[in-house]
């Protein structure tokens, strides 16, 4: 397990602000312990100061992981966030949709938000932003990308894409090889 490198770094960190924006301080400076990012096996933890010097008497070939995962790196460099980051992201997010119980199923199989589907989304959502999908119960379900701006899914026909579908809790049940 190392730090990132710069380019790592910055490349977690522009994936990040996509979906939180500058709560990223708040993250690594956590009310209770600082937290910071590790690199282990081309994937990203997030963790407490306090659980990586503890992981650092750990081989590296005997450690599976630490911390949470929120990402990995692709073979082409770019980074990708997993479903095991949305605890974090739902906590900071910018961004919104509240969809209705009758369009969780179909979120949670892997589509993506219709119109149709969608109860509520936050004011002023730029198209191609970040953006949180909940529950009508505020339980986040998943996250993915604007297909449109808020004002206009107010003109949008009932079958148009609203949410573009990244990730989503169904899948621990269906990828259960990548998640960790």
């Amino acid at each position: 397990m190392r730090p990132l490198t710069e380019d790592e770094t910055k490349a977690v960190f522009q994936k990040l602000s996509e979906y939180i924006g500058r709560s990223i301080e708040k993250m690594i400076n956590h009310p209770t312990e600082r937290h910071c990012f590790r690199l282990h096996s081309d994937r990203v933890y997030y963790m407490s100061e306090s659980a990586m010097k503890a992981a650092g008497f750990i081989a590296r070939e005997n450690l599976l992981t630490c911390g949470t995962c929120l990402g990995k790196f692709s073979k082409t460099g770019k980074f990708r966030l997993h479903v095991t980051a949305l605890e974090y992201l739902s906590r900071y997010a910018k961004y919104k949709v509240w969809v209705k119980p009758s369009a969780e199923m179909s979120y949670l199989y892997g589509n993506n938000v219709l119109k149709s589907g969608m109860s509520r989304i936050t004011e002023s959502v730029p198209q191609y932003a970040g953006v949180v999908v909940y529950s009508m119960n505020d339980i986040p379900l998943g996250f993915g990308v604007a297909a449109q701006s808020t004002e206009a899914c107010k003109d949008l026909e009932a079958g148009g894409n609203v949410v573009l579908h990244q990730a989503d809790i169904g899948e621990y049940l269906r990828v259960e090889d990548e998640m960790f």
